[in-house]
């Protein structure tokens, strides 16, 4: 391991994205294939380079995620948040910017589970009076 890599999770519902950062050129690998051809959609690619943005690092430091479960919005969130939590760790003094923009808070919403009786989480199976 380089001296300056960083390791960070970053989850999502179901995503879990192991980030590692390291000082480079602003490569963003996410399991062993570039980010374009992983994701395939430009439109990630302004949310995923939102934290360094943020912190004003852009183009100083290469991506290396692994990122599993959910689907690919959940993943492009999942990393997000763990690149901002390991730009957090590389300099503490990244927190204040990443805080207020929002990208160390974890996103809790989750599907609610179906309960029994009901057609689905809230909604009921139809009602029929006769």
């Amino acid at each position: 391991m380089a001296p300056e890599q960083t390791y960070a999770t970053g989850r999502r519902k179901t995503a879990i994205a192991r980030v590692w950062i390291t000082p480079g050129s602003g490569k963003v690998a996410i399991n062993k294939m570039e980010m374009r051809e992983y994701f395939g959609n430009i439109f990630f690619e302004p949310k995923v380079a939102k934290p360094f943005a943020v912190t004003e690092t852009v183009d100083r430091y290469d991506v290396l995620a692994t990122v599993k479960g959910g689907g690919k919005a959940a993943q492009v969130d999942a990393l997000v948040h763990g690149i901002a939590r390991a730009l957090q760790e590389l300099d503490p003094e990244m927190r204040l910017p990443l805080k207020r923009a929002g990208l160390l808070t974890r996103d809790q919403r989750a599907k609610e589970r179906k309960k029994y009786g009901q057609r689905g989480a809230r909604a009921r199976f139809q009602f029929s009076k006769r």
